[in-house]
Formats: C-alpha cells, structure tokens, sequence
C-alpha cells in the first residue's frame, strides 16, 4: 500500500465516542472509534475493545455499557478517556455523568446517548467485538456536530503502537 494505514483508517467515516461499562458499583468509561448499528430489528449495535483494557473486564461481567457521542469541540475529553488507564485513575471523577438505564456512565454533555444489554462477544483480531442491544437513548444536547475520528490525529496512538503496520 502506497499510504500508510493510519491515515487509509481515517477516511472511513467513524464517530469517536466515550463507551461507559458498569458490573454493579464497579465503573468507568474510555473511547473508542470503532462503533457501529449492525441492526434495526432489533436495535443493535456493535463496539470495538481491546480485552486487555481494564474496561473489558467490567464490560465482559457486568454485561452493559452506554455510549455518549461527543461533539466537535470535545477532543479534550476523547483524549482523558483514551490515554489513561481505568488501573491507575477514576476517569469518571473529572467528569459530568449519570447513570443510564443499564447502570452504565453517560456524559452529561455528550450530543447522544445509547444505553445498551451485551448481547455478543466476538474475538476479532487483537480486540473482541461486542453486540449490544439498545435499551433506551436520547439526544442529550442539540447543538454542535459530532468529533469525527479524522479530526482526532493520532489520538489512539496507533502510529506509535504499530509502526512497522504504518511506515
């Protein structure tokens, strides 16, 4: 390939989002690009994670997550769920939420909500692709467009992660 894949992956139109998951009392959120519908009978959609993330587990036990679409103007935001780890720091603590139907964290000042019941988990590659069902949602703020993952630079560090893949 004459690009490199890092940028290839950008032109694919990708949403970035904050994916609250909860197991009872146990929570925490981190961001992920990789969502998407997959259903309309039912209602469901489908996310991207590593299983080596401290989400996955909370995900994989407590069967439930909520996803808070952010908005142009929160990259900050994208970045203080996507570069640290839910093992070393309460990511929720600096941030405006609720619980959703689930139990699941929703941004209070994302642009939607999708609250979700896992109801698959599939391995892909080096992530397992989760299928949930939409339980409830709700625009949570009318104004502004959404943080496009084209707009985010190398947020998730997959240029540093895999430079062999990216040269």
């Amino acid at each position: 390939m004459s690009n490199s894949i890092a940028q290839l992956f950008r032109h694919l139109t990708a949403g970035v989002y904050v994916i609250g998951v909860a197991d009872g009392e146990r929570r925490n959120a981190f961001t992920a690009s990789s969502v998407m519908q997959v259903s309309f009978s039912p209602l469901l959609v489908a996310l991207g994670i590593s299983p080596e993330h401290e989400s996955y587990e909370l995900l994989r036990s407590g069967a439930v997550f909520a996803i808070s679409v952010l908005r142009a103007d929160q990259q900050r935001l994208a970045e203080h769920f996507g570069t640290q780890s839910g093992r070393a720091v309460d990511k929720l603590a600096v941030a405006r939420w609720r619980t959703g139907v689930t139990g699941a964290p929703l941004l209070l000042d994302a642009l939607a909500h999708f609250d979700c019941r896992v109801t698959g988990d599939i391995e892909a590659g080096d992530h397992r692709q989760i299928v949930g069902r939409v339980v409830d949602g709700a625009l949570a703020g009318a104004d502004g467009d959404p943080l496009i993952y084209a707009q985010t630079g190398n947020l998730d560090m997959s240029e540093d992660l895999y430079p062999e893949t990216f040269s």
